[in-house]
């Protein structure tokens, strides 16, 4: 897989993630233990995972 291709999923990953996350209300993050503050954090790591 060329680095560019892994460069667009790994994007698409992260922007994923942020965007589910974004949607749930600070009670629904609280409950599975994330802050929202933390969820650039989580979709990075995310993101990399695939690696």
């Amino acid at each position: 897989m060329s680095s560019l291709t892994r460069f667009f999923r790994r994007r698409r990953t992260y922007r994923n993630v942020v965007q589910e996350l974004a949607g749930y209300s600070d009670h629904e993050l609280h409950d599975i233990g994330i802050d929202r503050v933390d969820i650039r954090e989580i979709a990075r790591r995310m993101s990399e995972e695939g690696r």
